[in-house]
Formats: structure tokens, sequence, C-alpha cells
């Protein structure tokens, strides 16, 4: 199972892939979202992005 991720700016989209699981820091702790996960609606915060890729590579961007 994938999820279509997208990262957005107030100026573009800087990343739109597909992948299997993210991990993003918010106001109010981590969150991991999995395929099928309950829709959140959620301010992201400063900190790491980690991205699990189709490869089951990890990325960890900041933002």
């Amino acid at each position: 199972m994938k999820l279509n991720l997208y990262v957005l700016t107030p100026k573009r989209i800087i990343w739109d892939c597909e992948v299997k699981e993210i991990i993003f820091s918010t106001n109010s702790g981590q969150i991991g979202v999995l395929p099928n996960h309950a829709p959140i609606n959620r301010a992201v915060d400063m900190g790491p992005l980690r991205i699990r890729l189709l490869n089951d590579q990890w990325l960890t961007a900041v933002l």
C-alpha cells in the first residue's frame, strides 16, 4: 500500500511522490502516518520529516 506525499511551500510543491510511511512533528508531538490512516488535518511543526520510500529506504528532511 502507498501514500501520495505532497510537501508544499507557499510558492510551489517541493516533493511529490508515492511513499510507504511518513513521520513528522506537530505542536503536540510526532505523528506517523501509514496507508489507510484516519484522515488528519494538522499543522506541521519545524523538525525532521522522515519519509519511508517504496524500496524501504528512509529519507530525512528538515522542515
